[in-house]
């Protein structure tokens, strides 16, 4: 008798980016000058809206500070930034 095997299930692969777009996010300008950003987060349906309020370089969060919370959010996660 022969046992099969289960199948690996696929999880949705977080998207690439290039250097580029790495640079093109410019959140350490965003930092310095405090402005308010709207960021497109994988994974998450709404957009994170608020100022960057500190980026650590050892857990690779940013810390997003909107009007009532702050919210931890993971560099390569991040997929679109704009200023608001």
């Amino acid at each position: 008798m022969d046992l099969a095997k289960p199948k690996k299930i696929k999880k949705p692969a977080r998207p690439t980016r290039d250097e580029f777009e790495l640079e093109e996010i410019a959140l350490t300008e965003a930092f310095e000058e405090k402005n308010e950003l709207r960021l497109t987060v994988w994974k998450r349906e709404d957009p994170v809206r608020g100022k960057v309020v500190k980026m650590d370089g050892n857990t690779k969060l940013i810390h997003i500070e909107n009007f009532t919370e702050t919210i931890k959010v993971k560099f390569m996660d991040i997929l679109y930034v704009q200023r608001v």
